[in-house]
């Protein structure tokens, strides 16, 4: 019997710590992301669509801009998962690099614009946590975060798009 009580205890435990972590979202980071959300969307009004979408053209021609411009403008813009809807602009060969890109820096993004990708919001605020227990400033960790996160999507993006030129090649040799 006492094992019942102490399952029944624990059991309600758990969910008064679940909703003690809710209201401290809900009155924490919950109203930023939604301000930040809001001005990311008021300025793409202000901009307009149709520059919006000359801009991710522009830069899909060149390699260096389609691995850092196009994946950090799709996924400030549209957030995550829409952002690889940007791959649209691309021909099929460069898509699983622009995929692989984009879908990097979902976590990095998290650093400076938190609404991006609220889901992996989670790790970032960890990792900043104890870097603030550490006595470090998490203004410098969310700036490196977000600067290695480009550098970590440009070399993604090239190399996949190697491996994929070089794949393509194999299946028309063989196709011959």
């Amino acid at each position: 019997m006492e094992w019942i009580k102490w399952f029944g205890e624990h059991f309600i435990g758990m969910f008064d710590a679940g909703g003690k972590q809710f209201m401290g979202l809900l009155t924490g980071i919950v109203p930023t992301l939604v301000v930040l959300l809001t001005f990311t969307y008021a300025v793409m009004k202000f901009i307009g669509e149709e520059r919006v979408n000359k801009a991710i053209q522009f830069a899909s021609k060149y390699m260096l801009l389609r691995y850092t411009l196009m994946p950090i403008l799709s996924v400030l813009i549209l957030t995550n998962p829409m952002a690889y809807t940007f791959g649209r602009f691309l021909p099929e060969k460069q898509k699983p690099a622009f995929y692989d890109s984009a879908v990097s820096f979902v976590h990095p993004v998290t650093s400076l614009f938190p609404y991006a990708n609220a889901g992996e919001l989670f790790v970032y605020i960890g990792i900043a946590n104890g870097i603030k227990q550490a006595g470090y400033s998490m203004s410098e960790l969310a700036v490196r975060y977000f600067i290695v996160g480009i550098v970590v999507i440009l070399l993604r993006g090239i190399v996949t798009e190697m491996i994929t030129k070089y794949l393509a090649k194999r299946m028309e040799s063989k196709s011959l």
